[in-house]
This record gives structure tokens, C-alpha cells and sequence, in this order.
């Protein structure tokens, strides 16, 4: 499946058409990622098998329709409180092509296995620092989608409900991968630094995404310092087998906000970047293994490439599907084989 365009389109679950709201449904998609399964359980004992085989994607028609908008808006109903414990308690936000709000199609995993099953844990936390969003930026339709791709486009097994947890809650070493956006705004307590040292040093992967230029990255990197002082961010270089364990990602793209990317089809030349930050990094910290425990996505959004891929065909194509899609699928893969 090397070198060969992600098409990302109508999808199913289970097996089954998913239906959309409304009744209608989508057709079924063709698998090219093959065999893996993952299970929670707290020693993270994974057995995985891959069966790289045809992948077909109907490519989906999109408007330029439906709500503009990023990165956590206030519209979107809900008050980010800890009330609540998963994105699909969350009302979603998103819009199809044509224009009606969107939700992410559900599934459901085989009885007595539900734990046996990848969850996408975005990490709630205070705010702080010098600038950033807070930690429900994007979600729920980010989490949701990213999810749902995972369930269609793999035989991985997928929580379909995600999960919010605090890093000093008691199940953390529950779950191998926790994601955490907008991290310039990061700020641990005492008791936060020194769980998420635990939980790294004893086999979890944490993702930070969604921030820019030079006073985000320094208020992150400051704050990680104080998990692992002992251990420095280094850039990614394109060798590294996460970019190649399976789609072959041969460079190191930006995904800008949806306004942003979706004014690129007007004008080439529009800015993708935010604040200063025109150059993309991925960075990452490795433990004594050389396995890599913290991922850095800097100067890039592939959060909004989740959570946007209903409203805008040009920015679904060009920025989810090429780029924001690929990456997270190496990165999800490459968190259950190490």
C-alpha cells in the first residue's frame, strides 16, 4: 500500500453500512490495513497481526458549505466541565456537504471484548502559559471521526466512545496512547508531572498537537521538561520507522485550521500558518529503548483534519485525507508495536 493516495470516502463498520441521519447509507469500504488487534489491558501485552491488502476509498463530494469555524468554539454548546467522560456525550459540531449538521456514525465491539479495544484518550487539564487553547479544542467530531476511521479503514478493534481523563486518574496505565491539543497552553501540578512520568516511563505515548510559533513551544517544552528532565525533544528525522510502518510518509506537512486551508482553493498564496510558525516540526522524546514516548506536532493541525472532514471537499482532500489521516494511523500503529 506504500505510495499509493489515501482515499478516504463513504465508510462502514461491522461489516454493515453505516447510516447516516436521515436513513441514508453509506456503501461499504474495501480494507487495505490489515489484521491488528490491541488490548488495554494494564501490562499493554499487544497482539497484532498485519495484513497489508487492497484499500479502496469512494471519494466523497463535499460544498463548500455549513458552519466556518475552529479550534474549540464557543458555539458549540457544551461548557467543557468534567462532567463529562467521553467525546460522545459531547453534541457534535460538524457539517456534511450538504450543510446539516453531522454525526459520527456508532458501532459496537464483540460482547465481552469491549475492553479489548484502542481508545483515543485526549487528556483534560487546566490551562496556563503563554498562549493556546484548552484541551477540548476539536473535539468531540475530531476524536470521533479519527475512531471511526480507525474501526472502518483497520481490523482494529475501536472504542467507539473515546475518553477524557485526567492524568492523575487511577486507569491511566489503562491505556497505551493519551493525546493532549493546544499544549502551549500546558500547565502541570505537581501531582500531574509526576504521573505522566509514570505512566511514560512505563510504556504510554503521549501526542501533543494544535500549537504554534516560538511561545507555545517553549511554555510546552518547559512543562515536559519537569516530567523527564533527565531526556531532550529531538526533530523526527523522516526515517524513523514511524513514518513508514504504514503509509510511507515522506515528508513533514502542515494541516492549517479549516478557514485557513479552505482559503488555499481561492488563493494559493493564502498563509497556512499561525503565529509565527511557517516551519513544521515533529519532534520527540525517546526513552532508553529508542522507543518514542512523547510525539510533538508543531506548527501544524491535525486535529481540525479530524474534526473537519464533512463541510469543505477541498479541505478534506488536500489536508485530512493526504496528510492528517495517513499520520495518525502510522502514529496509532506504531503506539500498538512498540
Amino acid at each position: 500500500m506504500k505510495n499509493r493516495k489515501l482515499r478516504l470516502g463513504a465508510l462502514c463498520g461491522g461489516g454493515r453500512p453505516a447510516r447516516r441521519r436521515g436513513g441514508a447509507s453509506r456503501p461499504p469500504v474495501l480494507r487495505r490495513l490489515g489484521a491488528v488487534c490491541a488490548s488495554t489491558h494494564p501490562k499493554w501485552i499487544l497482539l497484532l497481526l498485519l495484513a497489508f491488502t487492497g484499500l479502496v476509498f469512494a471519494q466523497r463530494g463535499f460544498d463548500f458549505g455549513g458552519r466556518r469555524g475552529y479550534g474549540g468554539g464557543s458555539y458549540r454548546g457544551w461548557d467543557r466541565s468534567d462532567s463529562y467522560d467521553n467525546p460522545r456525550q459531547v453534541p457534535q459540531h460538524g457539517y456534511d456537504e450538504n450543510g446539516a449538521l453531522r454525526d459520527t456514525p456508532n458501532w459496537t465491539n464483540a460482547p465481552g471484548f469491549e475492553k479489548d479495544v484502542f481508545t483515543f484518550v485526549r487528556i483534560k487539564r487546566s490551562g496556563g502559559g503563554w498562549s493556546g487553547g484548552p484541551w477540548s479544542t476539536d473535539t468531540p467530531d475530531s476524536d470521533l471521526n479519527l475512531s471511526w476511521r480507525l474501526s472502518t479503514l483497520t481490523a482494529l478493534k475501536v472504542n467507539p466512545d473515546g475518553c477524557f481523563l485526567r492524568l492523575t486518574d487511577t486507569n491511566l496505565l489503562n491505556y497505551p496512547f493519551i493525546y493532549m491539543v493546544e499544549p502551549g497552553s500546558l500547565s502541570l501540578g505537581d501531582d500531574e508531572v509526576a504521573a505522566l512520568r509514570k505512566y511514560l516511563l512505563n510504556g504510554g505515548f503521549l501526542w501533543l498537537d494544535d500549537f504554534w510559533g516560538d511561545n507555545e513551544w517553549n511554555n510546552m517544552a518547559r512543562e515536559l521538561k519537569k516530567v523527564l528532565p533527565e531526556r531532550d525533544f529531538v526533530e523526527l528525522p523522516l526515517t524513523n520507522q514511524l513514518y513508514h510502518c504504514v503509509f510511507d510518509i515522506k515528508s513533514k506537512e502542515r494541516v492549517p485550521n479549516v478557514n485557513n486551508g479552505s482559503r488555499v482553493q481561492f488563493d494559493p498564496e493564502y498563509p497556512t500558518w499561525e503565529k509565527g510558525g511557517t516551519e513544521v516540526h515533529h519532534r520527540a522524546i525517546f526513552d532508553d529503548k529508542g522507543r518514542i514516548i512523547v510525539f510533538a506536532t508543531h506548527n501544524t493541525d491535525n486535529g481540525d483534519g479530524w474534526e473537519w472532514e464533512g463541510n469543505n471537499h477541498f479541505y478534506f482532500e488536500h489536508f485530512a485525507e493526504k496528510i492528517a489521516y495517513p499520520l495518525a494511523i502510522n502514529v496509532v500503529y506504531y503506539t500498538m508495536t512498540h
